[in-house]
């Protein structure tokens, strides 16, 4: 029986005497924790989510509520809001008499990108009248990382970049990329997302604006030239086609009265193209139609359903009709009471039955109907935080299909999305990041094999490939991609579910939105262990440090809590998570100061050295006790662990015990993760997956009840056979007849 005393002695030595030395060293990292929130405080950001007038987001004088005299210092006054996109001329003012010195414009004004919150960051830029950008001042973001961690100061730093740069410049984010004439910007280290999306925001709204006020000279485009078709078509054929386009506002995204019905569907369509016009008019009203145009002047026919008007119900002779837009490029076209005409009949058989109708004329040669344009419709939403009402559009594009157009339809360079540039910038990273994952899955499902051949003492299958990993985790995916998965991702996905939900948002880190997809895999078919004790840059370094413990002579002093001790302590990441989650609802910026209890950013995002002294405390606290006990933080603090535990009791695959486990204690002993109960039942909520106890389930020199098995043969001279899936010898009398069975199948063959 040496090997079963042997194998229940635990293989750390006890830590009953260090006991309550360890938790009260627990008390002072949570002490660390609230000292290190309460210090963060006074860092916030003094633009995050703040609160814009009115007067300044839409109001016709910009300049009233705006600083701009910061982004453009050589002038004195500003006009009113002018042009679409809108923007206000400044002047500087020599003996009473204005000179236009340049620009200044709201990028809202001009363009709509999203940053990694979702939501755009709202600057004012200067341009004087050489095209040259004279200042730049964010007014307000809702990005988390700018939130606390990075300083304000960053984002001041990166903006200031663009002072002096030329509106038609091709800038990018990342030194070393100038080819083809693209000036490279230094990033926001940790906000290379923010950064991104906020060079599209200032290089297109300067663009746009230089290119309306005539400092950018554009192309001329040749006149839309459109084929004889006559085709008679059905609604559905024009549907199926592209001419004729549908835009549906969701109750939901706006101030709807009735939830449960659309706040508006809308159909819409080009009719000065002779098949279009004739289909939907009929040969006459068609005919009608094209003679009372003029030249430059193109017909839009809209229908609509649904709970609201979309010719608004303040609209007034004389008035706009301010719900519906057409777009085009950067140009903005409007319609009055003049640009409207009655729209009583559609003539296709099929087409839907409306509660409203109406033909626009857009009256302009700026607009050229052989290029993709786009109806918007305007309407409001109350911002569910603050309740503060805020106008949102939606946009559905239209481009003639090509059988409409001679020569088919024109070459279109669009701007590319934010988040496909970042993606087609970091290929290999991507590839080299999804190897890591793949040869994590690899290993781990292949688990039996690698524990049968691994011994109590001896297991190299398991100890090398897991340290591998540790060792990429940490310096590849932590500190290099900064792909750490943390809390502040989770409280973000509750919110976009509630809320609205873009893709974009996720897209724009495909580190993080490839490890979240592992995760949410892994965790269905293995529980959490697979990502938090192979894969997670934290906790992967916790377990290095567990390691060089060892090495440089610490493991005598290495031991865990007592079982009934961790037991009770589990329970705090658990509170934590509900805690962040819970006061995420109430306010978003107070969750993300709180959700500095995860010492991720300040590690791998921020930098130590970025931080004050409470997160060099807290961060040397938790590896301090990782070099004697095994991942506290994991087990005690993280709310993303106690986040993935919860579904992890829903895996389809846990890990095999045996009739005996519920008597026998071995693995228990041993299990640094203090998941197996006295029972012998995994706990697959806080088990990191190390594989130990597997190892014991196939060891015939640790496990007992194979120990006895075996030690039994050889007294009696019988002879070892293989262990089975079950963890049990083969027994004799099955490979008895199954070579009985054998030779008759031959002697049948023969």
């Amino acid at each position: 029986m040496n090997d079963h005393r042997s194998a229940a002695k635990p293989s750390l030595p006890t830590f009953a005497k260090l006991a309550p030395l360890a938790a009260q060293l627990l008390q002072l990292v949570l002490l660390l924790v609230c000292v290190a929130l309460l210090g963060s405080a006074p860092a916030r950001a003094t633009v995050y989510d703040a609160e814009l007038s009115a007067q300044l987001l839409h109001g016709e004088d910009l300049c009233a509520a705006a600083p701009c005299r910061e982004v453009m210092p050589a002038a004195q006054q500003f006009s009113k809001r002018k042009g679409s996109p809108s923007y206000v001329e400044a002047y500087a003012v020599d003996a009473g008499k204005q000179r236009l010195v340049g620009y200044v414009f709201l990028s809202t004004d001009v363009v709509d990108i999203p940053a990694y919150s979702g939501k755009p960051v709202v600057t004012l830029i200067g341009m004087d009248k050489a095209g040259i950008i004279s200042g730049v001042r964010v007014l307000k973001h809702s990005e988390p990382i700018l939130l606390a961690g990075i300083p304000e100061s960053a984002l001041l730093k990166f903006i200031h970049q663009y002072v002096g740069k030329s509106a038609d410049a091709k800038l990018v984010i990342g030194q070393g990329q100038q080819d083809g004439g693209a000036i490279g910007l230094d990033a926001i280290s940790g906000a290379t997302v923010t950064a991104i999306a906020e060079n599209q925001v200032i290089s297109r709204s300067a663009y746009e604006i230089g290119r309306q006020v005539g400092i950018i000279k554009s192309t001329p485009r040749p006149p839309a030239r459109f084929t004889p078709l006559r085709d008679k078509l059905s609604w559905a054929d024009m549907l199926k086609e592209g001419s004729v386009q549908s835009l549906l506002v969701p109750a939901g995204e706006v101030d709807a009265k009735d939830p449960s019905q659309p706040y508006m569907e809308l159909h819409f369509g080009y009719l000065n193209v002779p098949a279009v016009g004739i289909s939907l008019l009929g040969q006459h009203g068609y005919d009608s139609l094209m003679q009372d145009l003029k030249p430059d002047e193109h017909a839009i026919f809209i229908i609509a359903t649904g709970q609201e008007s979309f010719k608004g119900s303040g609209f007034v002779r004389g008035g706009i009709y301010d719900r519906v837009q057409v777009r085009q490029d950067p140009v903005t076209f409007t319609f009055r009471d003049t640009d409207y005409l009655n729209l009583y009949h559609l003539q296709p058989a099929d087409a839907p039955a409306f509660k409203e109708s109406a033909i626009f004329i857009v009256r302009s040669a700026d607009f050229n109907p052989a290029w993709p344009w786009q109806l918007t419709v305007l309407a409001n939403k109350s911002d569910k935080e603050n309740g503060i009402k805020t106008f949102v559009h939606f946009d559905q594009e239209l481009w003639l299909p090509a059988r409409y157009l001679e020569g088919g339809r024109p070459h279109v360079e669009r701007p590319q999305a934010a988040w496909k540039a970042i993606w087609a910038n970091q290929k290999v990273e991507i590839a080299l990041f999804g190897l890591i994952l793949a040869f994590a899955a690899f290993m781990y499902s292949r688990r039996d094999w690698l524990v049968r051949r691994s011994s109590r003492k001896h297991k190299p299958w398991i100890a090398v490939p897991r340290h591998l990993l540790w060792i990429a985790s940490v310096g590849f995916l932590g500190f290099y991609l900064k792909a750490q998965p943390s809390i502040t991702q989770v409280m973000t996905w509750f919110h976009s579910i509630l809320h609205q939900w873009k893709w974009e948002l996720f897209l724009s880190d495909p580190f993080i939105f490839v490890f979240w997809w592992f995760i949410i895999i892994s965790v269905a078919l293995w529980g959490r262990g697979v990502f938090c004790g192979w894969l997670c840059p934290f906790g992967s370094l916790q377990q290095l440090a567990l390691s060089l413990g060892k090495r440089i002579g610490l493991k005598r002093f290495q031991s865990l809590l007592p079982k009934r001790l961790h037991d009770k302590l589990k329970w705090i990441k658990y509170a934590v998570f509900f805690v962040l989650l819970g006061v995420s609802f109430f306010s978003m910026e107070t969750a993300e100061h709180l959700a500095e209890i995860e010492p991720f950013k300040t590690t791998f995002l921020v930098g130590v050295w970025n931080r004050t002294w409470p997160f060099w405390l807290f961060i040397g606290a938790i590896l301090g006790w990782s070099f004697l006990s095994e991942r506290p933080y994991c087990k005690y603090i993280c709310p993303l662990g106690a986040g993935l535990a919860i579904p992890s009791k829903l895996r389809l695959f846990g890990l095999k015990r045996k009739q005996e486990c519920t008597t026998c204690h071995a693995c228990a002993s041993g299990c640094g993760s203090h998941a197996i109960d006295a029972a012998g039942k995994i706990d697959q909520t806080e088990c990191m997956q190390c594989l130990d106890c597997m190892i014991l389930y196939y060891d015939d020199h640790a496990c007992p009840p194979l120990v006895k098995e075996r030690k039994a043969r050889e007294k009696s001279g019988q002879p070892l056979t293989a262990i089975n899936g079950a963890g049990y010898f083969i027994s004799l009398d099955s490979v008895r007849q199954t070579l009985s069975d054998k030779a008759a199948e031959q002697r049948t063959r023969s």
